[in-house]
């Protein structure tokens, strides 16, 4: 794979980002939602509520995008709380990566971005909720110190499902276990 660069996404990378995001819904959670639910997934319409983040600019609002080459194969986005959930004042909302970019530190540098933004605009903890049954996603919070809160039932869609609530509280120390 080409070099990896890192940058503030764009309302340019919106359509990228919801395709992205489709992509990685349909891919992790095959058998654990239903096929119809996933297979009616439209990046369109998730590039629209994309665009319209990413256009209005809040400073709260930190979403980074990996690049290679011209082609976007990971983002992150994170955004304060108010109020706070589990005394953690800022929320990891996405995080995504193309297989071609898993496994290779792209995940860990764009956690650490949105984490650094966050902390630098005031967090000190952060909050992160997964699909209970994404084993990958609950290993790579573990691995980086995350605590695991909360699991609970909750519908998404109309979909009953259980979600898991991880967080940190100490950033600073986030920002190295994605460093090492």
């Amino acid at each position: 794979m080409t070099e990896i660069t890192f940058r503030p996404a764009t309302a340019a990378d919106a359509a990228a980002i919801a395709a992205l995001r489709v992509d990685s819904w349909r891919a992790t959670y095959r058998g654990v939602m239903p096929d119809a639910y996933l297979d009616g997934m439209r990046a369109e319409e998730s590039a629209t509520m994309w665009s319209q983040v990413l256009l209005a600019n809040v400073p709260t609002i930190s979403i980074f995008v990996a690049e290679a080459g011209d082609e976007i194969v990971g983002f992150a986005a994170g955004m304060l709380l108010m109020p706070e959930k589990f005394e953690l004042n800022a929320e990891l909302t996405a995080i995504y990566l193309k297989p071609i970019a898993q496994r290779g530190g792209v995940g860990r540098r764009l956690l650490a971005l949105v984490a650094g933004v966050l902390q630098q605009q005031g967090a000190s903890g952060l909050l992160v909720w997964v699909i209970a049954d994404n084993q990958a996603a609950r290993q790579f919070y573990e691995q980086l110190g995350a605590e695991l809160l909360i699991e609970q039932p909750f519908t998404w869609d109309g979909l009953d499902l259980m979600e898991a609530g991880y967080g940190w509280r100490d950033l600073t120390a986030l920002q190295q276990a994605c460093t090492e």
